[in-house]
């Protein structure tokens, strides 16, 4: 039986925030409602709210040390705030974050809940970047901390611009966009190679992935975060 602290993954997708988990030491379970059968760990097709919801009502939920949550993010996201509904692209999409944010504080658990920059209803606790971990994507993402906290990392400067087509002129720079397609954005390999991820290589899954390094450092910064309460409780154990 492993002796790890234990992450659920909510809104898994193929993996990328879960694999930063499992790098950091923990043992992962991934939840997405769509089959995703390159995800690395253990995993369980359900509707994450629903799954959240039943696990919270048998009690089984004090299994898990940290939740980690990301749900889709097309409502509130800054492509689809600006881009896209400015020219009537895409579709009208569901926010599910004020329900799933009842369900994590009802839970109990700490949590992580994870969104793109933008005007997703979430508090940028932690903003994390690529470039603070020396990737190939910038990919800014907000994190939102509950029951308990760390400090964020610098943000450090830049060293270019994304490549790829902008408002018709050429930029080269030393990032890949790693969404979309046609335009300049990246090659699958090239993303695989961007964010450090290796174990698929489907388009969608990967335009939608975070970098296996941010989590890794939550994961990181989670555990020390916890580390003196365990201490102490061993060490009243012991007398």
């Amino acid at each position: 039986m492993s002796t790890l602290p234990r992450l659920l993954d909510l809104f898994c997708c193929a993996g990328g925030a879960g694999a930063g988990y499992a790098a950091a030491g923990f043992e992962v379970t991934g939840v997405d409602i769509a089959s995703r059968p390159r995800y690395p760990y253990a995993f369980v097709r359900s509707c994450a709210l629903e799954y959240l919801s039943r696990l919270i009502g048998s009690g089984e939920i004090e299994r898990y040390a940290l939740i980690h949550a990301s749900p889709p993010c097309q409502e509130g996201c800054a492509l689809t705030q600006g881009t896209n509904r400015s020219r009537g692209w895409g579709g009208d999409h569901v926010q599910l974050i004020p329900e799933l944010r009842v369900l994590l504080e009802a839970s109990g658990r700490p949590f992580v809940m994870e969104q793109p920059t933008g005007t997703a209803p979430i508090r940028p606790d932690i903003t994390l970047c690529g470039e603070m971990f020396r990737l190939g994507v910038l990919r800014h993402r907000n994190f939102e901390l509950g029951g308990w906290s760390t400090r964020p990392p610098a943000h450090p400067r830049h060293r270019g611009p994304v490549r790829g087509w902008r408002h018709g002129e050429w930029r080269d720079g030393p990032y890949v966009a790693a969404y979309g397609s046609g335009g300049g954005k990246a090659s699958v390999p090239e993303m695989q190679a961007a964010m450090g991820i290796t174990w698929t290589d489907v388009r969608e899954e990967l335009t939608e992935a975070i970098p296996p390094a941010y989590t890794t450092w939550l994961g990181r910064a989670f555990l020390t975060a916890r580390r003196p309460a365990a201490e102490q409780l061993t060490l009243l154990e012991g007398v």
